[in-house]
């Protein structure tokens, strides 16, 4: 298999298992996630380990081994990005099987497996145009202040939502237009999204428009912007104008 097509590979079949934990009926919500996490993580680490022992590996669901810094190929996943969702049984939840080469999101694959759906780096599709009331997606449970600043200078809709994978994907499935956070994840939450994003044609960066740069000894990411090439300036502007207020 090409990197591609493994990171869809193992994003996919990761889904299908958590799928099956589910539904097995065994666990409450909070137990449900917990279980999910190990059964998918166990999956992703040792199939990578197997398929790509040369490469470094970076798993939320991992004792980080710095290791990985050596590497100029790092896998970085995250084997269930909305747990919180998974748990009760939305839709709004992800996998996340991303390859950073040289620090950049280069390869991956996101899984949706709420919507049968698996969107990968080698298989862009076209995103539909955007409508003229422009769509961002939030955090469902506690939006980013700089997000709903911005949607109102914009007269953007806001669309509530769950895990960041999620809301990537909303952009290129045409569900939405702008992706800003500035809450706060790690290098797991946006790798595999960015990658995938940008093999469809939109942008991706810090919210100070700087590069997004991964596999780093902090795996801290404070902030992410996903959109549409052509709201790009106009979104950076509009934060940068916040910063100045």
């Amino acid at each position: 298999m090409t990197d591609a097509e493994l990171a869809a590979h193992l994003a996919d079949y990761a889904g299908r298992l958590l799928v099956t934990v589910r539904e097995s009926g065994m666990f409450g919500p909070k137990p449900l996630g917990k279980a999910g996490d190990a059964a998918a993580n166990e999956f992703l680490v040792h199939a990578l380990r197997e398929q790509r022992p040369d490469d470094g590996l970076l798993s939320e669901e991992e004792k980080d081994n710095l290791d990985r810094l050596t590497f100029a190929r790092t896998w970085i996943v995250d084997p269930v990005d909305g747990t919180r969702e998974y748990g009760e049984a939305r839709a709004d939840w992800a996998v996340h099987v991303g390859l950073a080469i040289d620090g950049v999101a280069s390869i991956g694959a996101v899984a949706l497996p709420g919507a049968g759906l698996v969107l990968r780096t080698d298989q862009p599709q076209e995103v539909p145009p955007s409508p003229e009331k422009l769509r961002m997606v939030v955090s469902r449970t506690r939006p980013a202040r700089e997000a709903v600043a911005v949607a109102e200078k914009l007269g953007a809709e806001l669309v509530p939502m769950g895990s960041a994978g999620a809301k990537a994907m909303a952009v290129i499935l045409g569900d939405a237009d702008i992706y800003l956070h500035s809450g706060g994840q790690y290098e797991w939450d946006s790798c595999a999204p960015v990658a995938v994003a940008l093999a469809h044609g939109l942008h991706c960066s810090r919210i100070d428009g700087s590069p997004l740069v991964y596999n780093q000894a902090d795996t801290y990411m404070p902030d992410l912007l996903i959109c549409r090439t052509e709201h790009a300036a106009m979104v950076l502007a509009e934060i940068a104008a916040l910063g100045e207020g």
